[in-house]
């Protein structure tokens, strides 16, 4: 359970920007979060919590904020990270997804040797709104087979009509630091 005192800290310091990046949306600044020690520590301890006793052995940070606290995750979980990036980024062999963006499509990759069916993965980014990029990134690392896989944000936005969550469907075990 996560510890409602942090979580109104975290809130407090969460900046929301309204009509950014075009009119209607309230767009959650996650960089506010990262720019307060505090914050971080208290990330870093309810994300360390969440996770210790599930066996993970990888970490797979979506780009770019995901890398932030998927790195201090994987140090704390003495689990191994696992960059999940956009083409072209990655210097050695990759296995790529396709996924449906608003307005066409985009492609993330990973390592083609960066998980094996051995590895417990927690797959982990900053932001859950439309699950658009994170559905893709689950659909990339079932490609390894892995043991058992679990899905982290920091925020997760469903007050303005976005169910990620939904869309990532039920097979995999879900949690947010930060529901809105």
């Amino acid at each position: 359970m996560i510890d409602s005192e942090n979580i109104a800290y975290l809130k407090k310091h969460l900046r929301s920007i309204q009509d950014f990046p075009q009119q209607g949306v309230n767009f959650r600044d996650v960089t506010t979060l990262f720019k307060d020690a505090r914050c971080i520590e208290i990330m870093d301890e309810e994300l360390y919590n969440l996770y210790k006793d599930k066996g993970i052995t990888k970490v797979v940070g979506i780009e770019s904020r995901g890398f932030i606290m998927g790195a201090v995750l994987a140090r704390r979980l003495g689990a191994g990270l696992v960059m999940c990036r956009k083409p072209g980024k990655l210097p050695g062999e990759t296995v790529r997804q396709e996924f449906e963006k608003e307005y066409g499509t985009d492609v993330i990759e990973i390592h083609k040797d960066a998980i094996s069916e051995d590895d417990v993965v927690l797959i982990h980014d900053d932001l859950l709104a439309t699950g658009g990029t994170i559905k893709a990134a689950w659909h990339l690392v079932k490609k390894f087979h892995p043991k058992k896989c679990y899905m982290n944000f920091i925020i997760e936005i469903r007050d303005e009509g976005l169910y990620g969550r939904e869309n990532i469907g039920p097979d995999i075990e879900v949690t947010s630091l930060l529901k809105y």
